[in-house]
């Protein structure tokens, strides 16, 4: 019983490690940038950069209609933060700044345009999010890179 307690101590210790924790906090990132990346690029004409398609301003005229902004905002501002704040959390700069902006999307999303995907989608985003928001990007960011040049405050 003593030497299973003890692995257990181990493996706890190692699961507990800043190196595990980073690759986590890694994960977290990346599968949060990835749900919002591929929502940007279906909002665009295949093929192209950055062209919003015909679909995308449909559907912000029309079925996401209750979001407080026009369209003609709202679906430019949408396309560019699903496109530029998973890549800020994939290289791990700016992570709290745009996990939050990618929370406060989940917001909008989830109490004007899809109200009932709480329990089967939503919920995992702001769980990510929050992940985030509260632990950071972690030592494989650039973030912690900034972060150790920059004078400690004492």
């Amino acid at each position: 019983m003593q030497r299973i307690a003890s692995l257990y101590d181990r493996v706890v210790t190692l699961l507990a490690s800043r190196t595990a924790e980073s690759v986590a906090l890694l994960m977290v990132r990346v599968a949060l940038a990835g749900m919002f990346w591929r929502a940007g690029r279906s909002k665009l004409v295949e093929g192209s950069w950055f062209e919003i398609s015909d679909a995308t301003r449909y559907l912000f005229e029309y079925e996401y209609a209750a979001v407080p902004l026009p369209p003609d905002i709202a679906a430019p501002l949408a396309t560019a933060g699903e496109h530029l704040f998973p890549a800020l959390l994939l290289i791990g700069l700016a992570t709290r700044l745009s996990a939050t902006a990618l929370f406060g999307m989940t917001l909008v999303i989830q109490f004007f345009v899809y109200p009932e995907a709480w329990w089967t989608t939503h919920i995992l985003w702001v769980a990510l999010a929050m992940i985030l928001i509260v632990r950071g990007g972690g030592a494989l960011s650039l973030d912690a890179v900034i972060g150790g040049r920059r004078p400690k405050r004492g």
